[in-house]
């Protein structure tokens, strides 16, 4: 059974989230504060967490950095529920791994249909990697191991979240071939939508960074989206 913790203070909006979540015949688990969640998480291994920025204790933000710091839960979903929608406020959300970010107020559907896309998602990540016909990539200074799943910069081992790696496997699988931002949405995160290209774009620009030298093997594409080069720069005697 799929499970889901529910980290919400907020009662009125955790009961009517977790009935909903039963409803579709989630086991739900709930916590109305962030410092015994990320406990919580590692405990009871839930399949997605729903994590409010808003929490009487510590920020929603300091438990998903926990939860994406830490090896047991780093790869699980984190869907974040809050009433700061600024940009600059998704933009940290995403930076610090999180799938999906919803603000409120928002219908209980549109919470569920994302719900669904994260979940299929990651679902589908592994069986990616067990039927790929090459599990472990060797490209330039880059290598990508998706049994594992590891990646390797230099020999250096590098940290991405579930999306990341799903993101940079995506690309190279498709390498010399632009992918736009809305084929990227549909293909990456599974959802659609003008408005969350920015997502894209927050992904890349992270990704990029975690992978140092080997994140120019990404090539922006003016107007249009992404681009993996088809072969590794040769590097200097």
């Amino acid at each position: 059974m799929t499970r889901v913790l529910v980290v919400e203070d907020e009662r009125d909006l955790q009961e009517v989230i977790g009935y909903n979540l039963r409803e579709l015949g989630y086991d739900v688990v709930v916590s109305e504060r962030g410092a015994p969640a990320a406990a919580l998480a590692v405990e009871q291994r839930p399949d997605l967490v729903i994590l409010d920025l808003m929490l009487p204790d510590i920020s929603g933000l300091e438990v998903c950095r926990s939860l994406k710091s830490n090896p047991a839960t780093r790869l699980t979903p984190v869907v974040m529920v809050t009433a700061k929608g600024a940009e600059v406020d998704r933009v940290v959300g995403f930076e610090l791994g999180a799938d999906d970010y919803v603000v409120k107020p928002f219908s209980v559907r549109e919470l569920l249909l994302r719900i669904q896309a994260v979940l299929r998602r990651s679902q589908l990540a592994p069986s990616v990697a067990r039927v790929a016909a090459f599990p472990a990539i060797t490209f330039g200074r880059l290598r990508i191991d998706r049994d594992a799943p590891n990646v390797q910069v230099d020999d250096r081992e590098v940290t991405l979240t579930a999306l990341e790696l799903r993101l940079l496997c995506t690309l190279y699988e498709r390498r010399n071939r632009v992918q736009s931002r809305a084929v990227l949405l549909d293909d990456v995160w599974c959802v659609s939508g003008e408005n969350a290209t920015r997502t894209v774009d927050t992904h890349v620009k992270r990704l990029r960074e975690k992978l140092g030298p080997a994140g120019a093997y990404i090539e922006t594409i003016r107007g249009i989206g992404y681009r993996f080069v088809g072969a590794p720069p040769k590097q200097p005697p």
